[in-house]
């Protein structure tokens, strides 16, 4: 399978070097592989740790009741699947002396679902990438990479291209801001106004039920209901990261791979998910420990990559948009396609604020029914986390 529209532009300086990554670009690299088939609790798990308290993904007798018949994963499942998230496509060819950030994804949903006993398997091929100059780091490399998520039956699921964001390991640590280091403290009053904020978005699902959405129903303007999750801590953030099958023991046959060959700096290096040291002391393989991903956990090595304090994962970041905006549409309804740019991490202490409006109607090529919706995500201070411009397709009343 190829890439068009491949984007070649090397910079090669004494203080960054992109020019490894061109030898990659539109070539399938290798993957992991699932050891047994997805089960209905790894879908649990997941809705779980995404925060997503959707019953037709959790609970049997509504879900036996929907138009599935049975437990169905949400949309933003295929990653579980995988063993880098989405990333490894868009990490590829050696940056010396870097770090990396999830910079955003886009997605394109082709009508298979996920259930249990599934087997889910992924084709990564790297994309393309272009340096720019960053208020964050100087010289920054985009690099995106395409997924492909297929089922045991070969049925394209879902393409994920990914963005990567490839810096200079002593840019991003001169970019933290010791202001922002301490979390903010919610007092008892505020906590049960943020649980009924919370509570008003599962209401709308449980208003909605097993009832269309209707197309003729939704205009232009209207806003979708607001979503409220929070106040994030290490304790969720690590819910999450043991949410992905790959932080858990045993669960992938891992593909060998060299962190420090990609220009990772020595202390982000290590054996995070490396096959062989997982045999032999698999303590140190644990991302949530050592390794890159363990600046989302610790403070002390999220200073190192330019973040103040623990942060969330952008493959997260990404599965609430997926989740807001199916969760919305209903059972009938279902997300198509969504390109989603983050701005920002969700910080230990902070919550989330997810708002959409429908910015469009429109019947496409296919005959399907369509909204586009404009989406952001914002913390408790309106700072803006994330934005993105997602495309819905919903039922159509009978003439």
């Amino acid at each position: 399978m190829s890439s068009p529209g491949i984007r070649r532009r090397t910079i090669t300086t004494q203080a960054f070097d992109t020019a490894d990554i061109d030898q990659y670009l539109g070539k399938p690299i290798t993957s992991s592989t699932l050891r047994e088939p997805l089960a209905n609790n790894d879908i649990r798990r997941w809705v779980h740790a995404m925060h997503y308290a959707n019953l037709l993904h959790f609970d049997p007798d509504y879900a036996a009741a929907s138009r599935f018949g049975r437990l169905v994963a949400p949309q933003s499942f295929p990653i579980v699947a995988d063993e880098s998230h989405g990333s490894a496509p868009a990490c590829v060819g050696c940056i010396p002396n870097s770090h990396l950030l999830f910079g955003g994804d886009e997605w394109w949903f082709y009508g298979p679902r996920i259930y249990g006993g599934d087997v889910v398997t992924n084709e990564r091929i790297p994309f393309d990438y272009v340096v720019k100059e960053t208020k964050f780091a100087g010289p920054t490399c985009f690099q995106r990479g395409d997924n492909f998520y297929r089922n045991q039956d070969g049925d394209l699921i879902a393409k994920q291209r990914s963005t990567s964001i490839r810096y200079r390991a002593e840019a991003g640590g001169a970019a933290v801001n010791p202001e922002e280091f301490e979390e903010p403290v919610w007092d008892e009053e505020q906590l049960a106004v943020l649980d009924e904020r919370k509570f008003a978005w599962v209401r709308m699902l449980h208003d909605l039920g097993h009832k269309e959405r209707w197309w003729d129903d939704v205009k232009v303007g209207d806003q979708l209901p607001e979503r409220v999750f929070g106040p994030h801590s290490v304790a969720s953030f690590t819910t999450e990261w043991r949410a992905y099958l790959v932080n858990t023991w045993g669960t992938i046959n891992l593909r060998k791979l060299d962190l420090a060959a990609l220009g990772f700096t020595a202390e982000m290096a290590g054996y995070e998910n490396d096959p062989d040291m997982q045999r032999i002391n698999p303590h140190i393989t644990d991302g949530a420990y050592y390794g890159p991903s363990r600046g989302h956990l610790f403070p002390r090595w999220a200073r190192r990559i330019g973040m103040p304090r623990a942060y969330g994962y952008g493959a997260s970041m990404g599965a609430w948009v997926t989740d807001y905006l199916a969760g919305w549409a209903g059972e009938h309804g279902m997300v198509v396609h969504s390109a989603a740019n983050y701005r920002g991490p969700a910080l230990a202490g902070d919550i989330t604020v997810q708002t959409g409006e429908v910015v469009d109607k429109l019947v496409d090529g296919e005959g399907r029914h369509l909204l586009q919706v404009k989406h952001k995500m914002a913390n408790q201070k309106g700072t803006i986390l994330c934005t993105a411009t997602a495309e819905i397709e919903l039922p159509k009343r009978a003439a």
